[in-house]
């Protein structure tokens, strides 16, 4: 069985195009589980009206729960409750306004027969899907070597797709500072066999609106960036 966990905020606009490229890729006894954190949009009124799939299962995350004014710490905890509530024995993670290309699945379930986590390259596109740049990986240099993605994280969840086992350690995430994909590379990247995938199996779409700053400039200053990788630093050793 497979799941696929989404989070989702405020995503009406781009999610049709995504839930309909990853249920064309799904058997009748997989699922969907999306964590949606109180979207003010019309989010949830989509996946009701537009979707009566028994393959999607919606739950809700409370984002006051998550006491901290890091700005990446509400969607990591939002991946961290779809996981929560995830059945499969693998598991797929998708955000709420990608589109995954064809064949993702297969190709991802073959390498996951000899490996715990696999991460595959990405399109990256504008919001109309035309392309940016063809290779995620090529930009940002991936590896799956922790200490390396301590001082530069190039990790992508919506490229990830893992085994239960890998989830299982990773939970529960780290209360703050401490992304959901960066999180779980190091988990698999020191405890598990973890492999790329230099085949874009996704468009990734890059847009004004994003939380994350993969394939561009960081926003951040000095003074938060060192912060940061301590704070990973720190989580990282606890790991290991």
């Amino acid at each position: 069985m497979i799941s696929v966990c989404i989070a989702t905020y405020n995503g009406e606009k781009y999610l049709r195009q995504q839930l309909d490229s990853i249920l064309a890729q799904m058997g009748k006894d997989d699922e969907i589980v999306i964590s949606d954190d109180c979207s003010t949009d019309g989010t949830l009124e989509l996946i009701e009206s537009s979707y009566h799939d028994k393959r999607i299962r919606v739950v809700h995350h409370d984002p006051t729960s998550i006491k901290t004014t890091f700005p990446l710490d509400k969607p990591t905890h939002n991946f961290e409750n779809a996981l929560m509530h995830a059945k499969g024995d693998i598991i797929f993670l998708a955000d709420q306004d990608d589109v995954w290309l064809p064949g993702k699945v297969n190709k991802m379930l073959h390498v996951l027969e000899t490996a715990d986590m696999a991460m595959h390259d990405c399109i990256i596109a504008d919001t109309e899907l035309k392309q940016l740049a063809p290779s995620y990986f090529d930009i940002v240099k991936v590896t799956t070597n922790v200490w390396r993605n301590v001082v530069k994280c190039t990790m992508l969840g919506c490229c990830m797709a893992m085994r239960r086992s890998v989830v299982e350690r990773a939970l529960p995430f780290p209360k703050t500072k401490v992304g959901h994909d960066l999180w779980l590379g190091m988990v698999a990247g020191s405890k598990f066999r973890f492999t790329l995938v230099r085949e874009p199996l996704l468009m990734y779409r890059k847009h004004g609106t994003s939380m994350t700053t993969a394939g561009g400039e960081s926003k951040y200053g000095l003074w938060f960036k060192i912060n940061y990788r301590l704070t990973i630093l720190r989580q990282l050793i606890k790991l290991l």
